[in-house]
């Protein structure tokens, strides 16, 4: 509490002005051990040409000096400076200036001098309270003046990239920034499936390959947290705000580099609601504005490099552990060995499969020493683990081609009696992707050697599946995989042959 006192109090300069120096003294020391930033000065017309050069935020001063007196002074600085917030000292209450006096020159308190200093600290951390509101109010009236500048400039009919390059400009004084990035997705009826677009500015104005690099695990949670809740996520550092437009709808997020997230946010959330907007009102006019051909090169080459990002997090997740390697090529193929069965379309296949691939890459946040733990989980750790299933929802979720995948992979450890995780849904509750995802997850493990077991003969994994129907599993997806499974042996040699 203290530190962040002090950190507040430093950004607040002090000018201390007494013709008498052991006065000045003494104050420097009480304003030092509070850790304001101050100067001391015993000349009342050096205080007012030192005010006129610098900026103070706050003066104290006395009321009798010499050669003119502390109302004079405050007279004539007020002649040019209007803001500055203004303490009078008195050695008696009888000797202070007329009340009159006082409203005319905008002097904002006065106490009288005291061994002890108690009162005045008190008028001074007032004072800096009163100062920190008027910045703020000055802040906002500034960036709204700015919003509202560039309302205009972002609603005009221009080629997508050119909007987004210029939402991030007006974003950065905002924030005081220097680093931005937008993902939004294409909204329209024309761009075939879920394409999104990456526009960067400052360290992330740079190509896909590059700012995939940049695009760490843990970023991309939040981002996909960001979108799911639409709410703004604060990081260490920086924050994410989804973009949500007129009809309530996802549409992406906006990145930004900023140690400015209580008043600078509220501004960028103001400005973050037109930006969504006018990305809208772009992509309405697409087929007039956008250069297809170029846009839809950034689209696959934004779908390609993510896919390659997430398949890298999928191969860390596996070359963890020498236990689980290859176990979410194997839940893939099981689960779309399900899909066939259930009469899925191609596309409904595809989706499957990707969800299969994709269902334990949230944990790649989770610690070694848990993931390898031969011995039984702590509660705490138990917490930990069941929390893989969401971050990989919100890893899927940062651009809208995983738009699908995530709620499936978010509910791959569900149970139909409602017991599961993380969210205790139940029955139908589900996506019924997400219960063949789970039947095939729990064959799989079965199926394999574990560090605190052996792996189950088939007929048992296969009894474990029957005894688990109805409350762990889909009763419906177990009867079909069962059918599946006679033809376990070729699926065995398919299985290798495929991922070989």
């Amino acid at each position: 509490m203290r530190r962040e006192r002090f950190q507040i109090s430093s950004n607040y300069k002090i000018l201390l002005v007494d013709d008498e120096p052991g006065i000045v003294d003494s104050l420097s020391v009480v304003l030092k051990r509070s850790g304001y930033h101050y100067t001391g000065l015993t000349n009342p017309l050096e205080a007012i040409e030192l005010v006129r050069k610098e900026h103070f935020d706050l003066l104290i001063l006395d009321f009798l000096m010499s050669p003119i007196h502390g109302d004079e002074v405050v007279r004539q600085i007020r002649e040019f400076n209007r803001e500055i917030y203004i303490l009078l000292l008195t050695g008696h209450k009888d000797l202070a200036p007329p009340l009159e006096t006082i409203r005319a020159l905008d002097i904002q308190g006065y106490c009288e001098k005291s061994d002890r200093f108690d009162q005045l600290l008190l008028l001074v951390e007032s004072g800096i309270k009163s100062i920190a509101q008027m910045r703020l109010i000055k802040k906002f009236q500034e960036g709204l003046n700015k919003i509202l500048q560039a309302v205009p400039k972002i609603y005009q009919l221009q080629p997508i990239g050119s909007i987004l390059e210029e939402i991030l400009t007006e974003i950065l004084p905002l924030m005081n920034s220097k680093n931005a990035f937008i993902l939004v997705d294409d909204v329209t009826q024309f761009s075939p499936g879920n394409n999104s677009i990456f526009k960067g500015i400052g360290i992330y104005h740079t190509d896909i390959h590059d700012f995939m690099e940049m695009l760490n695990p843990s970023l991309m949670e939040h981002i996909g947290h960001a979108r799911l809740n639409k709410s703004s996520v604060k990081l260490q550092g920086g924050v994410v705000v989804p973009l949500i437009n007129e009809y309530h709808q996802d549409i992406g997020i906006i990145y930004v580099e900023s140690d400015d997230l209580e008043d600078g946010l509220k501004l960028l959330e103001i400005y973050s609601n037109q930006a969504a907007s006018s990305i809208n009102n772009a992509f309405l006019h697409s087929l007039v504005n956008i250069k297809n051909d170029e846009l839809n090169k950034t689209y696959d080459q934004l779908r390609e490099r993510y896919m390659d990002t997430i398949e890298a997090l999928r191969m860390v997740v596996d070359a963890k552990d020498t236990y689980t390697r290859g176990h979410s090529d194997r839940v893939a193929y099981y689960a779309s060995k399900i899909g066939e069965s259930f009469g899925m379309s191609k596309e409904e296949l595809e989706l499957l499969k990707v969800s299969g691939l994709f269902h334990d890459v949230g944990k790649i946040g989770t610690s070694d020493d848990i993931l390898f733990k031969k011995e039984k989980l702590t509660d705490r750790e138990l917490i930990e683990i069941r929390k893989h299933p969401l971050k990989g929802a919100h890893i899927l979720s940062a651009i809208s081609m995983f738009k699908e995948v995530a709620p499936i992979v978010k509910c791959h450890h569900e149970r139909v009696d409602g017991s599961g995780y993380p969210e205790g849904l139940k029955g139908d509750q589900i996506p019924f992707m997400s219960r063949i995802i789970a039947v095939a997850d729990a064959f799989d493990a079965m199926m394999s050697d574990r560090r605190y077991r052996s792996k189950l003969p088939f007929e048992e994994a296969q009894n474990q599946l029957v005894l688990g129907s109805g409350t762990q599993f889909d009763q419906d997806v177990v009867v079909q995989f069962n059918h599946v499974l006679d033809k376990f042996p070729d699926m065995i040699k398919e299985l290798t042959e495929t991922y070989e």
